[in-house]
């Protein structure tokens, strides 16, 4: 049976193809389409899942949508009717597209797929419950789902046991924890649905100075975890911002404009509602293991990105073990209401495995073969040399140790908004300069952004204070103090972005301000040729870490494609790129014409 699950129209869509029960595909739009976070209709990602599962539209049983658009319109009806007449703008920008596409789902399935069958429809915060527990190596586990907003619901827990999901609980919007930390997105002056990441990376580099303030004005954060927004400060509701003139009151100030210089007010911000967070994480995963007794949680939801608070729920929270959905956003619902289908609503079995979890790593995208890949090389007129497997592992491992930047592109590309060592950019962790220059000269990001590292599953303890697997790069964990090194003399009152300059341990270009990295521990039976690269670098070396950040640049998707890579690698300052088995030098290349203004298409002019 062919279940095809389907996200879109919000932001960051997708497609899913499940088989009998087994993750075949899946894949977001935007690394199809080059646009960042695509809300469109998925039609090049459900192209995709199809020639992957070799159908045709009309061999799938069932096609699913990841949430109930009547609900959710509905939803935008009663927000409006209790705020008019304010709001009557936002809501008229909104409804052309609810009126020509957004209620009109199964019409746009059938023309756009051709389709005949039956369409089915779960619920938002359903498809991440699926999502979360399914693909999970748990029989049985709690779940806690928490977003900006699906229909309704915001936040909800509950359980899941052999092929059911069951919600026991939910929080219903405007209270959204996941909105609350968009807004101070927005005021710190980032992209919001976009750059929540980039608040939780400056978070170290602040104080808590505002978390009582939060406390006391925005936020009744209850014991158990539940809370209510004050929404006299926001303006999400019925506004076209997050935030409104009485919160810009409180902290002192309008919001930042984009691309203006950082003050240190803003780290302090940052920091102060990542604390808010994390601590509202906690108290929800107390309060759902007091009441479901299950010793497994399972997350999903924009929120589950949070890999700081997720390293806090392990390390701190009352469960054994926890397994986050590494798609958690909304492309992950295409998964979710697939799965949801297969088990839920059509009662087929679920087997964990004896082994790992049912993800295949994520990597369920496009892979090219390295003929495909000589075959685009050869009409770029690039140059490469092709050599063994064996070769290549050790003349890269050896590149990596002197200090060179490498184009890593093997296999499928990843699902989910991590590089997990198919489509990387790789480098030393050793090295006192690779995280500047990685920023500036090859990702053309932010200076204060963390690098996360790429460690040996057997070595992870070595080197942080856990020892939990963490193959999806969703746990912040703290240096060990023996690999912690003191700030030099002079250097031990910096502040803000100055703590960069700091050395702060023998692998500083994955080193967080707090001491803290974003760890991927990689295995042979998942990582195949990436694991054999680290392997080897460790044993050249001694260290069995190195530098794995996403293939792309600010403002760009992941890569997908050879020419995707290709285009990449020349247009920033990458010394070495590697596909398949086929190597390419930097030096070597012909000089290449760019088509287009790509830098103010990316906003990084």
């Amino acid at each position: 049976m062919n279940i095809l699950g389907i996200s879109c129209y919000y932001h960051d869509s997708a497609a899913c193809l499940v088989r009998d029960g087994e993750i075949l595909a899946a894949a977001q739009e935007e690394r199809f389409t080059r646009i960042k976070h695509d809300h469109a209709f998925p039609n090049r990602a459900i192209d995709y899942c199809l020639q992957a599962g070799g159908l045709e539209a009309q061999n799938l049983d069932y096609v699913v949508f990841y949430e109930k658009p009547f609900v959710k319109f509905e939803r935008i009806l009663e927000t409006y009717l209790s705020y008019a007449p304010l709001g009557l703008r936002s809501f008229l920008m909104a409804l052309p597209a609810w009126i020509k596409q957004k209620l009109w789902i199964p019409d746009l399935i059938r023309k756009e797929l051709r389709y005949d069958g039956e369409i089915l429809f779960t619920e938002h915060h359903q498809s991440h419950a699926a999502a979360a527990f399914f693909p999970s190596p748990f029989q049985q586990a709690a779940f806690l789902t928490m977003d900006g907003v699906g229909e309704w619901t915001t936040t909800s827990w509950g359980s899941g046991r052999n092929n059911q999901v069951q919600i026991a609980s939910e929080i219903h919007f405007p209270h959204s924890l996941g909105l609350l930390y968009s807004a101070f997105t927005y005021y710190t002056g980032f992209r919001v649905n976009s750059g929540e990441y980039k608040v939780m990376g400056l978070a170290p580099y602040g104080e808590p100075t505002f978390v009582q303030t939060i406390l006391d004005h925005l936020i009744d954060l209850k014991e158990d975890g539940s809370f209510r927004l004050n929404m006299a400060y926001f303006n999400y509701g019925a506004g076209l911002t997050m935030t409104n003139a009485r919160f810009h009151r409180l902290f002192g100030g309008p919001p930042r404009q984009p691309e203006t210089p950082l003050t240190q007010r803003d780290m302090d911000l940052a920091r102060s509602i990542q604390e808010v967070t994390e601590e509202a994480m906690l108290r929800c995963a107390r309060h759902v293991h007091a009441q479901s007794g299950m010793e497994n949680l399972c997350l999903a939801g924009g929120v589950a990105l949070n890999c700081v608070g997720n390293g806090r729920i392990l390390r701190e929270g009352p469960f054994d073990n926890i397994w986050i959905q590494p798609a958690a956003g909304d492309a992950g619902g295409a998964l979710g209401a697939a799965l949801f289908a297969w088990h839920q609503i059509l009662g087929n079995e679920r087997k964990p495995l004896k082994k790992g979890d049912r993800q295949k790593a994520s990597l369920l995208g496009p892979e090219f073969s390295d003929e495909e890949i000589k075959i685009y090389l050869q009409s770029a007129g690039a140059v490469y040399k092709q050599i063994t497997e064996s070769q290549l592992i050790d003349e890269v491992a050896d590149l990596i140790a002197a200090g060179q930047v490498i184009g890593w592109f093997q296999g499928r590309m990843e699902f989910g908004p991590r590089a997990l060592g198919n489509r990387s950019i790789i480098g030393d962790a050793r090295s006192v300069t690779m995280q500047s220059r990685m920023n500036l000269k090859i990702k053309f990001r932010e200076s204060f952004r963390p690098f996360a590292p790429a460690v040996l599953e057997e070595n992870v303890s070595e080197y942080f204070e856990m020892t939990a697997p963490s193959p999806y790069m969703l746990l912040v964990a703290p240096l060990r103090r023996e690999k912690r090194k003191k700030p030099a003399a002079g250097d031990e009152t910096a502040w803000g972005v100055e703590k960069l300059k700091q050395v702060r341990s023998e692998v500083p270009a994955i080193t967080h301000v707090d001491y803290s990295a974003r760890v991927q521990t990689i295995s042979a039976h998942e990582h195949g040729r990436f694991y054999k690269l680290v392997k080897k670098f460790a044993r050249k070396t001694g260290c069995p870490v190195i530098i794995n950040t996403s293939y792309n640049v600010r403002g760009e998707p992941i890569i997908c494609t050879p020419e995707d890579a290709y285009r990449c690698f020349m247009r920033t300052e990458m010394d070495y790129l590697v596909m398949g088995t086929l190597i390419l030098d930097k030096k070597a290349q012909p000089a290449f014409v760019e088509t287009g203004d790509w830098r103010k298409e990316y906003a990084l002019d």
